[in-house]
């Protein structure tokens, strides 16, 4: 038997409807939350750890290595 979320993220990267660098990023932010949770944290409180997380990487780019870049879509 297949794995139903292989399959799903074969179908949504050769469709186009998701880049690998999305895939890392939500991945990313899964393992946060459930290392949050692991340590105690409700779910409300994980997901506010993921949101904090990515807040705070976003500040340390554009002021500590200076880069403002604007994302865009892939073109298909």
């Amino acid at each position: 038997m297949k794995n139903p979320l292989a399959t799903f993220y074969g179908w949504q990267v050769n469709s186009g409807a998701l880049d690998g660098w999305t895939s890392y990023h939500l991945a990313a932010g899964l393992f946060i939350a459930k290392v949050a949770q692991w340590l105690g944290a409700s779910d409300l409180w994980a997901v506010l750890w993921v949101l904090i997380i990515g807040i705070a990487w976003e500040i340390f780019e554009v002021y500590v290595e200076g880069t403002e870049e604007t994302y865009g879509t892939k073109q298909r």
